[in-house]
C-alpha cells in the first residue's frame, strides 16, 4: 500500500462515516426527551457484529445522585431507611409523576441538591453506575452522531429509530442516534469491558463501522502506531495521532471503592507516548497491517501515568501527565473470542 492509500485508511479512523470510535453515555429517562440527561461519557469502540470494548473502571465509579427513580425502589430500598425529616425532604425533591409511577427531581436549590447526595451516603445507598443500569434507573446507549439526518446515509434505516432514538440538536450541528447496549463482561483488573448492542435490528448493526482486533504483544520498536480519540477540545470530533510504546509494565494498582470494596488493576499494560485528551479512557490504540492493508486495534486506553514534578520545592500532588498506561487485548485474548464466535 502506497503511503498515500495509507493516509486514506487513516482519515478514515476520524470520518464520521467509516470511524469504528464511538461514546457510551448511561442516560437517564431515556424514553422521556423532555426528562432525558446523560451522564458519564466513555470512549468506545466497535470490534463487529454488535460487540463495542471500553474500560471498565467507570462503572465502580458513584454518580452520589440521580434524576429520577422508580416509585417500587423509593418505597422498597430508601424511604425505610429515612428518619421523617429526611422523607419529607426527599419527597419534596423528587415529586411523584403516577403517569410514570417514578419521583422526578424538581428543585432549583444547590443546598437540596447537596443534601440529597449526603442522605443517599448516609443510608449507603448504592449509586454506581453500574448498579443504576441494573436497575434500570438509568440504560446505557451508545451515542452515534452525523451532520445530517440520515443513518450512515441510509434512507431505508429511519424505520428503525423513533423520536426518542433520533433526534438533532442544533447547539452541536449533529443529529444524533441512541443505540442501546448491555454490558456483557467487565474485566476489572485489566479495566477493559465488552458491552453488546441490543434491541437493533442486525441491518442497523451491518452498517456501523469495526475494527478488527491485533492480539500481538507489540514491541517498543513498532511503528505506525495511533491512538483514536474524541477530538481535543470535545467529545464530538475525532483525533488519530500518533503514539509509541515506551515500555511495559507489569501493572498493580488499588481502585478505591467505597461501596463494593476496592480492587486491584494488574497484569501487563503498555507506557505510552504521545497526546491523550483527559476524558480519553475507553479509546484504542491501533497498528497498521501491511499484510492486510488496514488498520487493526492492539490495546485499549486505560489510565494516564504522571511524573512527578518539583514546584517550589515540593513534589506532593505536583503532577505532569505526559504518559498514559494502555491495556493490550491480548490480555482478554481467549474470553474475547469466545464472545466473537457466539
Amino acid at each position: 500500500m502506497t503511503p498515500n492509500n495509507r493516509l486514506l485508511k487513516q482519515l478514515e479512523l476520524t470520518n464520521e462515516q467509516t470511524s469504528p470510535l464511538f461514546r457510551i453515555m448511561w442516560v437517564q429517562n431515556a424514553d422521556e426527551p423532555h426528562r432525558r440527561h446523560f451522564e458519564n461519557n466513555i470512549c468506545a469502540f466497535h470490534i463487529g457484529n454488535g460487540y463495542i470494548l471500553s474500560v471498565a473502571h467507570n462503572l465502580k465509579v458513584e454518580a452520589k445522585i440521580f434524576k429520577s427513580i422508580a416509585q417500587n425502589i423509593y418505597t422498597s430500598e430508601i424511604l425505610p431507611l429515612l428518619n421523617p425529616i429526611q422523607a419529607q425532604h426527599f419527597e419534596n425533591c423528587f415529586v411523584l409523576d403516577v403517569t410514570t409511577n417514578k419521583r422526578y427531581w424538581n428543585s432549583n436549590n444547590p443546598a437540596d441538591y447537596q443534601l440529597i447526595i449526603d442522605i443517599l451516603k448516609q443510608i449507603n445507598f448504592d449509586t454506581r453506575w453500574i448498579t443504576l443500569m441494573q436497575k434500570e434507573i438509568c440504560q446505557t446507549h451508545l451515542i452515534v452522531q452525523f451532520k445530517n439526518d440520515l443513518f450512515y446515509n441510509t434512507p431505508e434505516l429511519a424505520q428503525h429509530f423513533t423520536p426518542t432514538t433520533s433526534f438533532a440538536e442544533s447547539a452541536i450541528n449533529r443529529h444524533t442516534f441512541l443505540i442501546e447496549v448491555k454490558l456483557v463482561e467487565a474485566f476489572y483488573s485489566d479495566d477493559i469491558a465488552l458491552y453488546k448492542i441490543v434491541n437493533t435490528p442486525q441491518e442497523v448493526m451491518d452498517c456501523m463501522p469495526s475494527v478488527a482486533i491485533d492480539y500481538s504483544i507489540l514491541s517498543d520498536e513498532q511503528t505506525h502506531y495511533y491512538c483514536l480519540q474524541s477530538s481535543p477540545t470535545s467529545e464530538v470530533g475525532k483525533l488519530l495521532n500518533k503514539a509509541q510504546i515506551d515500555g511495559f509494565t507489569e501493572h498493580f494498582s488499588i481502585f478505591q471503592e467505597r461501596i463494593g470494596g476496592n480492587y486491584i488493576l494488574e497484569g501487563l499494560r503498555y507506557l505510552i507516548k504521545g497526546y491523550f485528551r483527559f476524558g480519553s479512557s475507553g479509546a484504542p490504540y491501533l497498528v497498521y497491517d501491511a499484510e492486510q492493508l488496514e488498520f487493526k486495534v492492539n490495546a485499549i486506553q486505560s489510565e494516564a501515568c504522571p511524573i512527578q514534578l518539583s514546584i517550589d520545592n515540593k513534589r506532593e500532588g505536583n503532577f505532569q501527565y505526559v504518559n498514559a498506561i494502555a491495556s493490550p487485548l491480548y490480555n482478554i485474548k481467549e474470553k474475547l473470542e469466545a464472545y466473537l464466535k457466539e
